[in-house]
């Protein structure tokens, strides 16, 4: 189920190069990387579970609610994670000409189907 949704965000998006499910421990639940890209999709997702702690507790610190998305835009790389719940997020790398809109929202929708899979 869960590379089924990953696919599913990456092969729709215009741009998709990979996605992946972690804890927020930094320990993935299962990833899917197009044939032809060679990204360290764990890497990238373990590095930003230590940002998105941060930024959860950022968050809380000034009343703004629950974090529920965070986009990193680079040079090279833009990453679009969405939490899942207080545990697990899902992420996709994209080109950064990619279709972020749409990656967000396959992103949105992909997240409740992985809510349920995961038991929350």
């Amino acid at each position: 189920m869960f590379r089924e949704v990953l696919s599913d965000v990456v092969d729709r998006t215009e741009g998709g190069l990979a996605a992946l499910v972690m804890g927020m421990d930094g320990i993935a639940v299962d990833s899917y990387v197009r044939q032809d890209q060679s990204l360290e999709v764990e890497n990238v997702g373990m590095e930003f579970s230590v940002i998105l702690k941060d930024i959860r507790k950022a968050t809380e610190l000034v009343d703004a609610g629950t974090a529920r998305e965070v986009t990193i835009q680079g040079e090279k790389l833009t990453t679009v994670i969405r939490l899942i719940n207080d545990d697990y997020f899902v992420a996709v790398a994209l080109r950064p000409d990619g279709n972020y809109g749409k990656a967000r929202y396959l992103l949105r929708t992909g997240a409740s189907k992985l809510a349920t899979e995961l038991g929350g």
